[in-house]
């Protein structure tokens, strides 16, 4: 049984996928499998994995499904993996030199069960870290602390114990194709720290067809994800009332892009909701407004 596995969600990234294989090629340390979710691809990705998996150069597993969006291809891989740890690499997105040996011989030194996993860091593919570089005074966190008790920037790379990742599930909405995938995160920081190491796993691309960089229009498609993601968010046992305000913003935005008449009712906080809806509304009226120019400069 390998230690790690290495698992990326793909859809119709045949043009790009071929250096995050290259990447793990190369690793110095063979200890892990690399699972490839192919979420509905209609293009030759699913020819050009048989042909490595035939090269034999690295241990592959590929499973296709019909098109589920992010979480939905996250929520196959973590029914799939059976390795003791998991991270995830995107498909527009390459290992870093030497990472699988860094994750290894850092989980036998301080792994326990005691924690959820690892935090460590991306780059972009000049080598720059994203954002900011872990705190060196601490050893563990939350992920939440991270960001809002020690001020880290920037996405980070995480790598978490199988047997953790495969609790909350993401919930998946008919004709919707995203929640954040923080929420998984977050629910796990309620019992467990991450441990921290400051190497770089993983060489970031943001590409003009990636998730991150069309967020509006995430927005407007998917408003029950979003909905039920900043509901979750509200509820949390940590997070100050400025952080819940925010969420509560958003969830109105949210439930009025989906025209929800229930939106007070279905709220775990009811009067904060009513704080925010004046800038949820906004915030709705702003995303409308933002669509509709992207769509009209696309035309």
């Amino acid at each position: 049984m390998k230690t790690l596995t290495v698992f990326t969600p793909t859809y119709n990234r045949a043009y790009c996928l071929e250096t995050c294989y290259r990447s793990l090629v190369s690793q110095d340390n063979q200890d892990f499998t690399w699972l490839i979710i192919d979420d509905g691809s209609t293009d030759h990705t699913k020819e050009m994995v048989q042909e490595w998996i035939q090269e034999k150069k690295i241990a592959i597993t590929y499973f296709h499904q019909d098109n589920l969006g992010m979480h939905g291809a996250h929520n196959t891989a973590y029914k799939l993996i059976e390795t003791e740890l998991n991270v995830c690499i995107d498909s527009d997105d390459y290992m870093a030199e030497g990472a699988v040996e860094n994750i290894v011989s850092f989980w036998e030194k301080h792994g326990n069960d005691n924690v959820s996993g690892i935090a460590a860091l991306d780059a972009t593919i000049d080598h720059q870290i994203i954002g900011s570089r872990l705190p060196e005074a601490i050893h563990s966190s939350t992920l939440f602390d991270l960001y809002y008790k020690h001020g880290v920037t920037g996405d980070k790379k995480l790598v978490y114990r199988t047997e953790l990742t495969k609790l909350y599930p993401y919930p998946l909405f008919k004709n919707e194709k995203y929640v954040g995938l923080a929420y998984k995160y977050y629910m796990l920081d309620k019992q467990y720290d991450l441990l921290l190491m400051n190497e770089v796993l993983c060489h970031v691309e943001y590409l003009p067809d990636g998730s991150s960089l069309n967020m509006y229009k995430q927005y407007l498609k998917n408003p029950r994800g979003f909905s039920f993601y900043r509901k979750e968010l509200m509820m949390l046992p940590f997070g100050g009332k400025i952080y819940k305000y925010k969420q509560a913003i958003h969830y109105v935005s949210s439930n009025l892009l989906m025209k929800n008449p229930k939106l007070f009712i279905e709220t775990p906080k009811k009067g904060l909701t009513v704080l925010a809806f004046p800038l949820g509304f906004l915030l709705y009226a702003f995303i409308i407004s933002k669509t509709r120019t992207r769509l009209i400069e696309r035309n």
